[in-house]
């Protein structure tokens, strides 16, 4: 039993590793972006899928918040079929870059 919780827990620390490894680059990002261009990119653009939808600015939002929010769409905690759809195709690196290249933006 205690080797059971000694591998269990070694997981998890792996695991908490792994993600903490993870470090956005805003140059990297740069070139992920021309899926959010099309809408986050347009002041005062409105999205009509599947209702029409004020669409955020997200230059200059916190590199966390982006990547939370990708992270939720990603996993269906937040509900907009567009952004699911995108969120779905990045990967972990994928999501920090963008997040870091957004944050740097005005």
């Amino acid at each position: 039993m205690k080797k059971l919780f000694a591998l269990l827990a070694l997981a998890g620390v792996a695991n908490i590793t792994t993600a903490a490894e993870i470090v956005g680059d805003a140059k990297a990002g740069a070139n992920k972006v021309s899926m959010c261009i099309g809408c986050h990119g347009i002041p005062g653009y409105k999205a009509t899928f599947p209702e029409v939808y004020q669409v955020p600015m997200i230059g200059g939002q916190s590199d966390k918040y982006i990547a939370a929010a990708l992270h939720a769409y990603k996993k269906g905690d937040r509900n907009h079929p567009s952004m699911r759809g995108i969120a779905e195709s990045l990967s972990d690196q994928d999501i920090a870059d963008v997040a870091a290249y957004y944050s740097q933006q005005k």
